[in-house]
């Protein structure tokens, strides 16, 4: 029996364990395999750093392989250990805790460090650079005690440090060198598009601004630079860039110039000896983004496997960037200069921009903003190096001239087109080709396909296309698989409803253990979901879970960034009285509020309340919760309506606050929005509302499902109806049905699309079955109280509010 080869990963990160993943599937007998990883965690997507800041994620989601992965491919793992010395002569090496292990095969995937500025002030505490977990952790932190951040370095990773930072409440400031944002893959009109949008959502940016100093004392205090003008800030994420790990290379004695050189078999200087990664120097380049990098895994892992392969040629290189819903995607040479053309189209009003650029009518480069559906097979057509002669405008267009528009090609038809070698998911480097041999060896599901390729396993971005693949290339029948609530368990909404229903479950805590959550203590998804579904299923026995709920719901208040909030009054239908004006400026006026805000709801909104301050603002103003803050009943906006209005032909007025005060305090699976116009103008907006009523001759209109938001939808016609009894009693019924039956923090006009108007309706026409959803949503109301007026009278519920108690910022 021949022995295995002893084989040693140093760096358990995504370029060294995507190498290990290729060697297990093609030689899975071959090596005896040690992994040493300087940090304390198993494989995770460093990628989805900045989804963990942003709350799209937590920490347990972003783990690629988890331990037992380890222990099931027999894979000595040792966490927390760094290797401090290489032995080329003797194939060893040896770990900071003393362990030494023996190689045939050495594999260094060090990656890389954050490149810190050298500059006065730069090793101060509140300076950190943006890199790993650890990193994370350190803003989460510093989130909770300090306010100001400011990110230097407008590029890619400053830029998801920053919306990470936004999401934690922090006023942040980006400070870029550069004229402007994002240099290495965007131009400059795609740029100034990319930050205004950022400006619009909050960010701040300094350009053209080289930092020379970091003051304070102890802690950072701000920045100067070299202008002489300053910054002030509490926390300072350094994002200017990355330097290959190479000091424990170089003291192996292996050639190194910015990175470890390798060859086109990722060979180093020494025999056995490899590199990969953002470690490694190909040609001259040292890549660090995650294509070339799986790229030059793959390569390797066929040559550690004895199998034939082509030698790694280096990567063009693209680039897609998601930030809050900006989506920009740019790939090869995008600049113009001598020797190229280009073609560009701009729409502001959509928000979108592409660029193509030509040279020899091949395609070398592309940038688009706005919709970057066609990053892909732009991508393709550069690589490959064809002739797209005749085909310009075609290319810039997404649509050849003469054709409805960029729909015109079905999207069967632009899958079908791409070529094998396309990245579909782009945080783990998957390709088409990939995906489809995946379904044509028997994967009938997109779960199937992401436990086998890890596609659609990280951001998800790629589903549809994913999902599209699979249809496509699919011999059998596709499984319509359901996935469960979040990655705790593979339970749907349904399930877990029906459950907790036939088996009385009446906490968290125990539908967790009875239906066997993977994660004992479940997610940021799933603990406000099964909060919900308790409370909606159980109103008289359930005590809702504080600690399962947002911020923002916690606190009665929205969190602003600037760690202060924002208290919105009930102002029922939009009217209010010269009493209650008096009292609102009062209390403005008292607690120092910096601003007073009409909403687009019909109410005044006071911004910038501390925390401390909120049971007393609530207790003087002793006004009931607008509950701007919840997935509840949040306004129902009005016309003047019959009152005052010459077209008015009913009273919208009276009706609103009719609405408003029957439904106020209600729970929901979403924010719910409400209005009401006295005649068919509209001017509530009625029909862009979760339910809109709109007067009529001798009776109403009642409409769902709208949405005036990202996605504006507008409401369908659910009936008509000629009293306001009646119109309570089917909008008690709608709202009752809709927290029965819809997901979490799914809106109504997502709800109504998925099941459809006439279904909803087959149930509401039952006079029967509305009767009993109105009964049912009434006793829910009768259990509950305003929260505002619950902690101004209770002495221990203040106590959360004492200023020494640090707010938990959660996913809000």
């Amino acid at each position: 029996m021949n022995r295995k080869k002893k084989m040693v990963l140093i760096g358990n990160g995504m370029a060294g364990m995507r190498t290990i993943e290729h060697v297990l599937k093609l030689a899975p007998e071959a090596y005896e395999i040690t992994v040493f990883g300087a940090e304390p965690h198993p494989n995770y997507n460093r990628i989805m750093l900045s989804s963990v800041l942003a709350g799209g994620a937590d920490m347990k989601e972003i783990v690629i392989n988890d331990l037992a992965w380890y222990e099931e491919n027999k894979i000595r793992l040792h966490l927390g250990d760094a290797v401090v010395q290489i032995d080329t002569k003797e194939r060893k090496v040896v770990s900071a805790s003393g362990l030494k292990a023996d190689y045939d095969t050495l594999i260094l995937a060090t990656g890389s460090n954050p490149f810190i500025l050298p500059i006065p002030g730069a090793r101060k505490e509140g300076v950190i650079g943006f890199r790993d977990i650890k990193d994370c952790e350190l803003m989460m932190e510093a989130s909770r005690k300090y306010k100001k951040a400011v990110v230097i370095g407008g590029g890619l990773l400053g830029l998801e440090a920053a919306r990470g930072l936004l999401h934690l409440g922090m006023d942040v400031s980006v400070v870029h060198i550069h004229p402007y944002l994002m240099e290495r893959q965007l131009d400059e009109p795609a740029s100034r598009m990319l930050q205004r949008e950022l400006e619009a959502q909050g960010m701040k940016f300094l350009l053209q601004k080289q930092t020379a100093n970091i003051y304070g004392g102890r802690r950072a205090e701000g920045l100067e630079f070299a202008d002489g003008s300053r910054l002030e800030a509490d926390l300072v994420v350094m994002a200017v860039g990355i330097k290959p790990n190479i000091e424990l290379a170089k003291e192996a004695g292996l050639e190194v110039a910015r990175g470890i050189v390798v060859n086109d078999y990722l060979e180093a200087s020494a025999p056995g000896v490899y590199a990969v990664g953002e470690c490694a120097e190909h040609r001259g380049i040292a890549y660090g983004l995650v294509a070339p990098l799986y790229e030059q895994g793959s390569v390797l892992a066929k040559r550690l496997a004895g199998v034939d392969t082509a030698g790694y040629e280096g990567s063009v290189t693209s680039t897609k960037l998601k930030v809050s819903g900006v989506d920009v995607f740019s790939a090869g040479y995008f600049n113009d200069v001598p020797g190229t053309r280009s073609l560009r189209i701009q729409d502001e009003l959509e928000g979108t921009y592409r660029k193509i650029v030509l040279q020899d009518d091949k395609l070398i480069g592309a940038v688009m903003f706005g919709d970057t559906t066609d990053g892909p097979s732009l991508f393709a057509k550069i690589k490959s190096g064809e002739s797209v002669a005749g085909k310009e405008k075609e290319l810039l267009l997404g649509y050849a001239p003469g054709q409805a528009g960029a729909g015109a090609s079905s999207p069967n038809a632009r899958l079908a087109a791409m070529s094998d070698d396309e990245i579909i998911c782009g945080c783990n480097g998957v390709t088409k080709g990939t995906i489809v041999e995946a379904v044509k060896g028997g994967c009938a599901s997109v779960g199937e396909i992401k436990a086998c390729t890890k596609a659609s396993g990280s951001c998800g971005g790629c589903k549809p296309l994913v999902e599209g693949l699979l249809h496509l290339y699919a011999e059998g029948d596709v499984k319509a698989v359901k996935e469960g609530i979040c990655g705790c368990t593979p339970l749907g909404r349904d399930e877990i409803v029906a459950s907790i229903k036939q088996m009385g479950l009446k906490s968290v805590r125990e539908v967790m253990n009875v239906l066997e959550w993977r994660e004992p203590e479940g997610c940021s998804k799933c603990r406000p979901a099964l909060n919900y579904y308790l409370g909606m299923l159980w109103p008289a026995e359930y005590v809702d879970e504080k600690e399962s709920r947002f911020a923002n719901e916690r606190y009665h208040a929205n969190i602003q960034k600037d760690g202060t909030f924002s208290v919105v009054p009930r102002i029922y239908g939009g009217v209010t009285s010269p009493a209650e004006l008096k009292r609102i400026a009062a209390v403005a006026e008292k607690y120092d509020v910096p601003m007073v805000k009409f909403t687009g709801g019909q109410r005044l909104d006071l911004l910038g309340v501390k925390k401390e301050d909120l049971p007393k603002v609530w207790e003087e103003l002793d006004m009931a919760s607008g509950h701007a803050y919840g997935k509840a009943l949040r306004t129902v906006k009005t016309c003047v309506g019959s009152t005052f209005c010459r077209f008015g032909t009913q009273d919208s007025i009276g009706m609103g606050i009719r609405l408003e005060k029957a439904f106020e305090r209600l729970n929901t699976p979403g924010k719910v929005k409400l209005a009401v116009s006295g005649c068919p103008r509209n001017c509530a907006e009625a029909t862009i509302k979760d339910l809109g009523v709109v007067a009529i001759d001798g009776g109403w209109e009642i409409h769902v499902g709208g949405n005036g938001g990202v996605k504006v939808r507008a409401a369908e016609l659910l009936c008509v109806v000629k009293t306001e009894d009646e119109v309570i009693e089917w909008t008690a019924a709608f709202l009752q049905h809709y927290r029965e039956q819809a997901n979490w923090n799914e809106r109504t006009a997502q709800w109504v699309e998925r099941v459809g108007l006439e279904a909803i309706k087959a149930v509401l026409e039952q006079a029967e079955e509305r009767q009993a959803l109105a009964a049912r949503i009434e006793d829910t109301l009768s259990r509950t109280t305003d929260p505002w007026k619950e902690i101004v009278e209770n002495e221990e519920l203040r106590k959360n509010f004492e200023p020494l108690q640090d707010v938990q910022l959660q996913n809000s």
